[in-house]
């Protein structure tokens, strides 16, 4: 579950953590495989931070841009290296032409943005095809237990429900699906064997991807 941190370094360093590595792996592969995130493609990253799922999307082979507010964040970014590039930029008006990019992803960057109708207005804008967010849950254990607390203090967490009334407000996305995964909100131990199990109620995930297709 994305976490925000006052540092790029201390934000990367949580995904240095077994717990972080984990989850963060489960994030992106769901991000990639629901977006469908391939060679050949264009990619915006909106709201980067640290480039950590930046540089997990450039994996893929794409063709991948991160945009953050914080100059900082992309001075960090920038810095680590790898295929991606970085510009400074607020997601709510994004510098950039109207369908520029085949994919536009921002994982839970959104969950900190006032004005999200605007920043997923501005996403579609410059979407070619499709655009991908990774969300917060609020029907989850990790709602329960993270709401308010440390680095998820300020964030929304979104409900399906919600999701379903924003998308039903852009004309331009002809479809949507919605997964979570990520039920238990503790260690990767417990946490894999957790996930195995048949009856897991994975609707309850505390991480929410969503894709719009356009």
């Amino acid at each position: 579950m994305h976490k925000t941190h006052k540092t790029p370094a201390g934000y990367d360093a949580w995904y240095a953590s077994p717990r972080g590595a984990w989850i963060g792996a489960r994030e992106a592969e769901l991000l990639v495989r629901l977006g469908k995130i391939a060679p050949g493609q264009t990619l915006l990253d909106a709201g980067c931070g640290s480039g950590w799922f930046t540089r997990r999307f450039a994996a893929t082979g794409c063709e991948v841009s991160g945009i953050d507010r914080d100059p900082g964040m992309i001075a960090y970014a920038a810095a680590r290296g790898g295929p991606a590039r970085y510009l400074a930029g607020d997601m709510t008006a994004l510098p950039l032409p109207d369908k520029s990019f085949d994919i536009v992803t921002a994982v839970t960057s959104l969950c900190f943005v006032r004005d999200e109708r605007a920043a997923l207005g501005e996403m579609i804008r410059v979407a070619r095809r499709r655009v991908v967010l990774g969300l917060l849950h609020r029907r989850s254990l990790l709602y329960l237990t993270k709401r308010g607390r440390g680095a998820y203090a300020g964030a929304h967490w979104h409900t399906r429900a919600e999701i379903i009334r924003l998308v039903s407000e852009f004309p331009e996305i002809r479809s949507y699906e919605i997964e979570t995964e990520l039920f238990w909100p503790g260690g990767p131990a417990l946490g894999r064997a957790l996930e195995k199990l048949p009856w897991l109620p994975r609707r309850f995930g505390g991480f929410m991807a969503v894709k719009l297709e356009l």
